[in-house]
């Protein structure tokens, strides 16, 4: 892709987001599409959204079971940026119209305490980590997840485009050190209207969550960047995604871990 083509395909992402309106699939609108440009184009859309008053709070990890690697026919994850108005209270109700085609997935958060960049190992990820907490990640997409006239679904450049389909985040209010849980062991029941939809363990992802801050951390190393003090990183689902259509209730509960819910208005 061109600069110009980046540039555009940004500020189409952002406008949908504003409108609530998707745009077409990018991998049809530009077929030479590779996941170093969809990373631009990423960045072209957060850009937009920091220029207009969104503050960055730290990052998702996408894609990192093997089952959603393997609908999208990748062997690796992605990433996206959290910004602060995706932050939700555990409990609370997001407004009616304010998604378009709102997901969740359960994960656990990260907060760290001190910044993380290069090449580092899952001891340094632990070292530097505040807590770890029982987490709701809200996905939503400003693109297509199938395109009307040809069929074709939204492939992984489309979606790392679209910030990793990244749009909000529910901590719970458990905070745990990050060594005083197996976090392989930790899982969740997730219900919708409180029947059970999914349930899963941490080892889900990429067989330990800190392994997910691993590869993030040295993805950001590639483009000169890291991982903030005091910035969230959501570890990666360890559940396929729930549709949350407007009225639900969405709640996962990790046992010892602790709890997590949102409501949809």
């Amino acid at each position: 892709m061109t600069p110009e083509e980046i540039d555009a395909a940004g500020a189409a992402l952002f406008e949908a987001e504003q409108t609530r309106r998707q745009i077409g699939l990018l991998t049809l609108a530009y077929p030479d599409i590779d996941m170093d440009d969809a990373y631009a184009v990423q960045a072209a859309f957060c850009a937009r959204r920091e220029a207009a008053g969104a503050k960055v709070t730290g990052w998702k990890i996408g894609l990192t079971s093997k089952a959603m690697q393997q609908a999208l026919q990748i062997d690796t994850p992605d990433s996206g940026i959290l910004f602060d108005d995706m932050h939700f209270e555990t409990g609370g109700t997001v407004p009616a119209g304010h998604f378009i085609q709102p997901r969740i997935e359960a994960e656990i958060a990260f907060v760290m305490k001190s910044d993380l960049s290069g090449e580092i190992t899952r001891e340094d990820v632990l070292a530097a980590t505040d807590y770890v907490a029982p987490s709701l990640e809200i996905l939503d997409t400003r693109v297509l997840r199938v395109d009307p006239a040809t069929g074709a679904p939204r492939k992984i450049c489309d979606t790392i485009s679209d910030n990793a389909a990244n749009a909000g985040i529910v901590l719970g209010a458990e905070r745990h050190a990050p060594d005083a849980v197996d976090l392989r062991w930790a899982g969740a029941i997730v219900t919708r209207d409180g029947e059970v939809e999914e349930t899963g363990l941490g080892a889900g992802v990429l067989n330990d969550p800190a392994m997910g801050i691993v590869w993030l951390v040295r993805r950001l190393a590639q483009y000169g960047q890291g991982i903030a003090a005091g910035q969230v990183v959501l570890s990666g689902s360890f559940i396929r995604p729930i549709e949350a259509p407007p009225g639900c209730q969405v709640a996962a509960d990790f046992g010892s871990f602790g709890k997590v819910e949102i409501a949809f208005g």
